[in-house]
């Protein structure tokens, strides 16, 4: 089993919960922190002195303070530290149940586990550690879909901001407007209607309320 492991959650009841699941496992070594900037900093100095963290548990949303912090969220933390630490093994342990998310964060961060809180997650949690320790990836039952979800029902974070607009009744206008005023590309008319004609046609919509229906039954939204 593990002996060094990193446990970051804002809330400390949370930590408190997850610390527990490592003494149960008897994992000797098993610290708790709040911060994003703390958990790179503390994982940096392991490593420099040749006794690192073997597994980071982290949550991926964390509520600013009055602390400046300069990774905003645990995704920002992820990215980080599997780009210089490849071999850290990391588990995400968060409310978040997008599967267009955890698929991102399993494909692109190559995070090694996800778990759903909920009245399980502690459970689960348990789980997805042993089964990391062995070398295998562990996803939560309800996001499972995340490992499976057909190449053909890929879409792109620009995908999904866009359906996500238009689930939310903007106009091909607004969202225009809206995504000029954020910087995100494309934003033309034509090239917004150009997208969601080939989103239509990928996942086979009749219309735009079919696409929306389609994307949300999926958890991509």
């Amino acid at each position: 089993m593990f002996k060094k492991v990193l446990i970051s959650d804002d809330l400390a009841s949370i930590n408190k919960g997850v610390k527990t699941v490592a003494d149960n496992l008897k994992i000797k070594n098993a610290q708790l922190d709040q911060y994003c900037d703390t958990v790179y900093l503390k994982i940096k100095k392991a490593q420099l002195n040749n006794n690192p963290f073997e597994l980071l548990i982290t949550d991926l949303s964390f509520m600013p303070d009055h602390r400046e912090e300069t990774f905003k969220s645990g995704e920002e933390l992820i990215q980080a530290l599997k780009k210089e630490h490849p071999s850290l093994i990391i588990i995400v342990y968060s409310v978040e149940d997008r599967i267009q998310k955890v698929r991102q964060l399993l494909t692109e961060h190559n995070i090694n586990g996800y778990v759903c809180k909920g009245r399980r997650g502690l459970i689960e949690l348990e789980a997805a550690i042993q089964s990391v320790f062995n070398g295998q990836t562990y996803v939560s039952p309800q996001v499972s879909n995340a490992l499976k979800l057909n190449r053909d029902k890929e879409i792109s974070s620009f995908d999904i901001e866009l359906i996500k607009q238009v689930s939310l009744g903007l106009t091909h206008i607004e969202i225009s407007d809206l995504f000029k005023q954020n910087s995100i590309s494309p934003n033309g008319l034509s090239s917004l209607e150009k997208r969601l004609n080939r989103l239509k046609d990928q996942f086979q919509a009749s219309n735009i309320i079919h696409l929306v229906s389609i994307v949300k039954d999926l958890g991509l939204i």
